[in-house]
């Protein structure tokens, strides 16, 4: 029997794979011919120059995905919504520099962490945001498209072991990678997953990827195995593999697990008391945007 187009196209793999694709070619398109020439003929300073590029990057990575959405399944892009945009914000990047902070203050009191000085406030600028558009990237990719269309295909409990996996393989071929690598990874991934099935908006999952990621070049540690990254805070870890990580950053410290199981363990709790987890249901292949209706 034949298959039609519109069958093919909203398909949730196919789906998966050109809106990739779609944002991806948007946001090489306009950084190609449009901000990276003209920037370049500004007299920015290096520093400043990068960091419109990548403010100007964001933008385009949310526009893309609201205009192709709004197109594609025909439906009002609520994951954007700037509603409760200031709270989860706030809230998502507090908890994710708190949750790092406290293996800085833990590895402190047992002396494994001494800060040697603070040297580095541009850092807040061209570094900064490449955090910020990085984060943004890997949100909208992983969990707006890929664990947002799982999810409403295949149950909340599928969709979190895929995106798991998913999540986790690009990362190992980063420096440095450990056992313990991959379990961060993927206890990440899970929390921010749920973060995503709890608010069913990117806000507080992309604003704690950020929090978590700053923290590190913040309190002088690697970031997640990058060695150039720059920091904040030139400081000296010292102490057991075990506690203070291994070469790939403070993310491999026992600390830093335990904390992404309690985290893990919370969200998964709020996210069934508030029904919020999705059983897996029929995806009818004629509806079309169907299957992006909440």
């Amino acid at each position: 029997m034949s298959v039609s187009i519109p069958k093919v196209l909203y398909f949730p793999i196919t789906k998966i794979i050109l809106s990739i694709a779609v944002c991806l070619a948007m946001l090489f398109a306009v950084k190609a011919f449009i901000t990276k020439p003209i920037l370049n003929n500004i007299g920015f300073t290096e520093n400043i120059s990068e960091a419109i590029k990548n403010y100007i990057s964001a933008f385009v990575l949310i526009f893309s995905y609201f205009f192709l959405f709004r197109f594609y399944e025909k439906r009002n892009i609520t994951e954007l919504s700037t509603k409760k945009l200031p709270k989860q914000f706030i809230g998502g990047f507090v908890l994710g520099l708190l949750s790092l902070s406290l293996v800085v203050f833990l590895l402190s009191v047992m002396g494994y962490y001494r800060i040697v000085k603070i040297e580095n406030y541009s850092y807040l600028l061209a570094p900064f945001s490449f955090l910020f558009t990085a984060a943004l990237l890997e949100e909208i990719f992983f969990r707006l498209i890929i664990y947002r269309i799982l999810e409403e295909w295949l149950g909340t409990f599928w969709a979190l072991l895929v995106i798991c996996v998913t999540f986790t393989v690009p990362h190992l071929f980063n420096n440095y990678v450990s056992l313990m690598t991959v379990l961060t990874l993927i206890l990440f991934s899970f929390v921010v997953s749920l973060m995503y099935s709890l608010t069913k908006q990117l806000w507080l999952p992309f604003s704690f990827h950020l929090g978590w990621n700053f923290s590190m070049p913040l309190y002088g540690s690697t970031l997640s195995g990058e060695e150039n990254a720059g920091h904040i805070i030139k400081a000296k870890f010292d102490g057991p593999v075990l506690f203070i990580g291994g070469k790939f950053g403070m993310e491999d410290s026992i600390f830093t697990i335990l904390i992404l199981i309690i985290l893990s363990i919370i969200f998964l709790y709020v996210c069934k008391r508030q029904d919020k987890i999705r059983p897996a249901s029929h995806y009818s292949i004629h509806a079309g945007h169907d299957l992006s209706r909440q």
